[in-house]
């Protein structure tokens, strides 16, 4: 996992090889790709959305935790970012 990537005030955004958008037949959010497509449970989805490139990690981790009423949820977080940065599903800008 990219430890390095996913710490504090660096920003994830959607790779460019990807478009992140609803499903309304799958009824989840999917990343579609030119090979095909990753159908994303609920709270991946919900992180994915919000990897904009202009949040922080910071910012990602106190938005969810607000809209879903829950905490901690920053371990999580950041450890799906890990994972979705090594399936170089986002990637990252620098505060």
């Amino acid at each position: 996992m990219h430890e390095v990537a996913v710490t504090g005030g660096r920003r994830p955004r959607i790779a460019g090889l990807y478009r992140l958008q609803w499903e309304e037949v799958q009824q989840a959010h999917v990343l579609l790709f030119p090979e095909g497509m990753i159908r994303l449970n609920r709270s991946a989805g919900e992180i994915l959305i919000r990897c904009d490139g202009q949040r922080t990690v910071d910012d990602l981790v106190a938005d969810l935790e607000r809209a879903f009423g829950v905490a901690p949820l920053g371990a999580d977080i950041r450890a799906f970012l890990g994972i979705a940065t090594d399936n170089r599903w986002v990637e990252w800008r620098n505060a």
